[in-house]
């Protein structure tokens, strides 16, 4: 800009402001990335930058005055002259769009317009100002992203599990088509709701499974269940859960996979016999109907009274029907109701406030309410005193109790599952145990066989211990021999499965080789190829030798005598006072 003479300082002072801001004016455009264009109100280009140029590779020369119509692709044109007449006649800016144009040497890019007025200095409408912003790599990311997540769409959909997305508050972020199959539930009664609240006739049981990964971010696989629903009264399925991360590892949520195996299960009950239900081994007869039996109570919301003698299992067969039904990730509290007094027992079961008796100085909470949501096992049951029997027959009946020392009743939602090794009903008619409680134990009986009843398990039950062994003693003991499992097969193990347990653990201890021999083994199975049972009703004259034997080696030491047999303290003092036995007079 030339000076012109004669000019006031003020006039030259506002002449070098204006230049100076120009060139700011200029500089600044330069330097921002995004094409700048001033056009006129025909749509020629009357200014740009640099940026602008280089985005359509044409000289400054052949860009000046150029319409925009001239770089645009056709179908374009009528769009973005609505655009800029929708500014002119509103005077509102227009906010960015997406429109392709060609560059000079026929190349499509992708440019997103945001177009304003330009107006004179009367505040006519002198033109249009446009920035221009290259996105054609962002475009092309967003479609090959639109197109994997079509892809993943249609996988998504067309797998025949339900999958069902959940965030931290098991909001449900995602569910497929099969949900609708397999659950009863519509996608649009899931998505966006407590996946807890919408179960739509469904019993729900997968929840905690879900809550479990929620809680512990860790995954829980083929998890087998039986799922009810309005629509199916009959599904097995088997849960996966896992935690949903994002690309920084960052916990989402939980994914749910319900895979539907009713089909595969009815055909797998049908033709294959099962030799394992959780931790219970057995291919006898007898043992597969206890399977089908505690699969069938496993969500089946009843009491179950489990007897047998000692040593069989019965704790095994509690926690088998608590870990396969709704209840599984819920608490499994066992109480032994023989080691303790009526006093301490009650305490134990339902707890006390402070103050309640003499030591009880803070509140406790008893085995009822620390099981609440889930199981709890009464072992021994028939050992309790009548007190706690008519307390225990409220809890059964009323489903709530009161801790000792306290009015104020406690609600609690259990299940109640009863073990024993004595004849409840030969109580029952001896007046010491309630029949009415009798009865309210005994919905479900299961009856689990002594091992002498099941001798074909005996060999699946030898290869169990091994490996178990082996893994708790870091050894690789390749088995027993033929004289061993002979030996195993002809006693008639009065401590039923524990005995045979503890015999392998003894010969684990002894044996230093690849195999367990006749020595490593006890004598009472080496020299007896059939012995009686202390409890039942057969053998009578062996069972009463055999204690008699077995006193004579401990010194008539009734505890010693009782683990040596394998079976309960009690039971000796019960038999010895039911035959009149006592100790000859010249070991007195």
């Amino acid at each position: 800009m030339q000076k012109i003479p004669g000019l006031p300082a003020n006039v030259e002072k506002l002449e070098t402001d204006l230049k100076k801001s120009l060139e700011r004016y200029q500089s600044l455009l330069e330097e921002i990335e995004d094409g700048y264009i001033e056009l006129d109100l025909k749509g020629n280009i009357t200014f740009f930058n640099s940026a602008f140029a280089r985005f359509l590779e044409y000289s400054p020369e052949k860009l000046m005055g150029m319409s925009y119509r001239e770089f645009m692709k056709k179908g374009d044109v009528q769009r973005v002259f609505k655009a800029f007449n929708h500014v002119y006649r509103t005077l509102t800016p227009n906010k960015a769009f997406d429109y392709e144009l060609v560059r000079s040497d026929g190349g499509i890019v992708i440019g997103e317009l945001s177009i304003s007025l330009r107006k004179a200095p009367d505040g006519r409408p002198a033109g249009f100002r446009c920035i221009v912003r290259d996105i054609t790599k962002r475009k092309q990311v967003e479609r090959e992203l639109e197109t994997h997540r079509r892809r993943l769409e249609a996988i998504f959909e067309s797998v025949n599990d339900a999958i069902v997305t959940v965030d931290n508050n098991m909001n449900v972020m995602e569910a497929n088509a099969a949900t609708h199959n397999i659950c009863g539930v519509t996608t649009d009664n899931l998505v966006g709701k407590v996946l807890t609240d919408c179960a739509g006739g469904c019993s729900g049981m997968c929840h905690a499974v879900l809550q479990e990964t929620l809680k512990n971010k860790t995954a829980v696989k083929d998890y087998q269940i039986e799922c009810i629903h309005d629509a199916q009264k009959h599904q097995k399925v088997s849960i996966s859960t896992s935690p949903l991360l994002d690309k920084d590892n960052r916990f989402l949520g939980a994914v749910l996979v319900i895979k539907d195996i009713t089909r595969i299960s009815d055909l797998e009950r049908e033709l294959k016999t099962k030799h394992k239900y959780h931790n219970i081994i057995g291919k006898s007869k007898k043992i597969q109907n206890i399977f089908y039996l505690l699969e069938d109570l496993s969500d089946i919301e009843t009491t179950v009274l489990i007897t047998g003698e000692s040593g069989t299992g019965k704790e095994l067969a509690a926690r088998a029907i608590h870990y396969g039904g709704r209840r599984a990730f819920n608490p499994f509290v066992t109480v032994n109701c023989s080691a303790l007094s009526e006093n301490l027992l009650e305490s134990e079961l339902f707890g006390h406030v402070k103050g309640a008796f003499t030591g009880a100085i803070k509140d406790t909470q008893g085995r009822f309410q620390t099981a609440n949501g889930g199981t709890i096992l009464l072992d021994e049951i028939g050992d309790i005193s009548p007190r706690i029997q008519l307390k225990l027959l409220r809890v059964l009946q009323e489903k709530e109790f009161e801790r000792v020392g306290q009015t104020e009743s406690i609600k609690v939602d259990i299940r109640v599952i009863a073990c024993t090794n004595r004849d409840l009903k030969e109580l029952v008619g001896m007046g010491q145990f309630r029949e009415d409680l009798y009865y309210r134990l005994k919905v479900v009986e299961i009856e689990l066989p002594p091992l002498r009843e099941r001798k074909e398990d005996i060999g699946l039950l030898i290869d169990h211990f091994i490996q178990l062994f082996n893994r708790k003693f870091s050894k690789n003991i390749a088995g027993v021999s033929d004289e061993v499992r002979n030996a195993f097969v002809n006693y008639n193990w009065p401590g039923n499965i524990r005995e045979l347990e503890h015999a392998l653990e003894r010969a684990y201890v002894l044996c230093h080789g690849d195999m367990i021999e006749s020595v490593h083994i006890p004598s009472e199975i080496k020299l007896q190829k059939s012995t009686g049972r202390i409890v039942g009703k057969r053998n009578i004259d062996d069972s009463l030798r055999e204690l008699v034997v077995a006193l004579e080696k401990t010194g008539w030491n009734k505890a010693k005598a009782a683990r040596l047999l394998g079976i309960d303290r009690r039971t000796v003092y019960r038999w010895l006072s039911k035959y009149d036995i006592s100790k000859p007079h010249d070991l007195m």
